[in-house]
């Protein structure tokens, strides 16, 4: 894509972005659909596109934009869960927790073992199997493992999806009760034969205080629109730290491009900004363009030498550590 095509795509994504975020849907759909025109290979366009769909109550047709961008990116997150969103809000039970399966596998693949497990717990909420179960109880032992239950969000994850599991043992539903086995009931006592003394009455169980609310979703439209909105405030601290967290959210998402964008946003007003530059050279290794990426570290390691950035310099050197260990550049530059 040459440079004015990208900022043709980038302009068309932005008015898509302030149209969503202002409850004009027409407007969003025109832009987004000129960006999937302008880009037709990527899926921010097409998510984006479901999204607005899905929320004016079009869930048929979001589903098929959820689809194309599956089509671009198959583990598009987004799309899964706008998806997966779509049918439960059809009544489709069935396709719904099968989009979650796929959601599931996805980020379990990408070592996102807990929110991975909160997916297959809402696919077992939606519709009960045998595979499911025992898919939830497999990744629960290995989160439990994991030794990071200790973290809260984990910790109630982990605690949603035992739940689940011991209402499906314990209740086993009311179709379960209903079909049991009528020789499993209590027969009543011979005559003449007395009855057992009644045991006493079960110590009041202690309440349990209710956990509270999962956090929202990440949303890419609203999270790229408050970017917008800071940056055409002028207010560069806040476009700074929203775009990182936007940026951590759509690369979780898959969304690379898009995170890319939100950087470039931010860098508009925070040009020498170490943490933006770390963001985008981890997003260009994601992308596999490795000798961009070790271009722009080299450059960020001698800005932090010559600043006395020691922090900048700790931080950089861990991702040439972990993903860059074979270029020399960086590696003599970090010894």
């Amino acid at each position: 894509m040459s440079d004015a095509l990208y900022e043709r795509y980038k302009d068309a994504l932005r008015r898509g972005h302030v149209a969503a975020s202002r409850g004009r849907a027409d407007a969003a759909l025109a832009a987004y659909g000129e960006a999937a025109k302008l880009a037709p290979d990527r899926s921010l366009p097409l998510v984006s596109i479901g999204n607005v769909l899905a929320g004016i109550g079009k869930h048929t047709e979001a589903v098929a934009a959820f689809d194309a961008a599956l089509e671009r990116v198959p583990a598009d997150e987004a799309a899964l869960r706008g998806r997966a969103d779509s049918f439960v809000a059809t009544g489709d039970r069935v396709r719904a927790a099968e989009t979650l399966d796929r959601l599931a596998a996805a980020l379990d693949a990408n070592g996102r073992t807990s929110d991975a497990l909160d997916a297959s717990r809402r696919a077992l909420e939606l519709a009960e199997s045998r595979g499911r179960r025992a898919g939830v109880k497999a990744m629960v032992a290995r989160v439990s493992q994991s030794g990071a239950s200790s973290d809260p969000g984990v910790g109630e994850t982990l605690a949603r999806a035992l739940g689940i599991l011991e209402d499906r043992v314990l209740g086993r539903s009311r179709l379960d009760v209903e079909a049991a086995d009528p020789a499993d009931a209590v027969e009543a006592p011979a005559p003449g034969v007395a009855e057992a003394a009644p045991e006493a009455p079960a110590e009041p169980e202690e309440l349990v205080e209710p956990e509270p609310p999962p956090p929202p979703p990440f949303d890419p439209v609203a999270a790229t629109a408050a970017v917008e909105s800071a940056a055409a405030a002028g207010d560069a601290v806040a476009t700074r730290e929203l775009a990182l967290a936007a940026a951590s959210g759509l690369r979780a998402a898959g969304q690379l491009h898009a995170a890319i964008d939100v950087c470039y946003q931010a860098l508009a007003t925070s040009p020498a900004d170490p943490g933006l530059h770390l963001t985008l050279a981890e997003l260009y290794l994601d992308l596999g363009w490795r000798t961009t990426a070790a271009d722009k570290l080299v450059l960020l390691a001698r800005l932090a030498e010559l600043g006395d950035d020691s922090e900048t310099r700790t931080r950089l050197c861990a991702v040439v550590s972990a993903r860059l260990s074979d270029d020399p550049r960086l590696v003599s530059l970090c010894a």
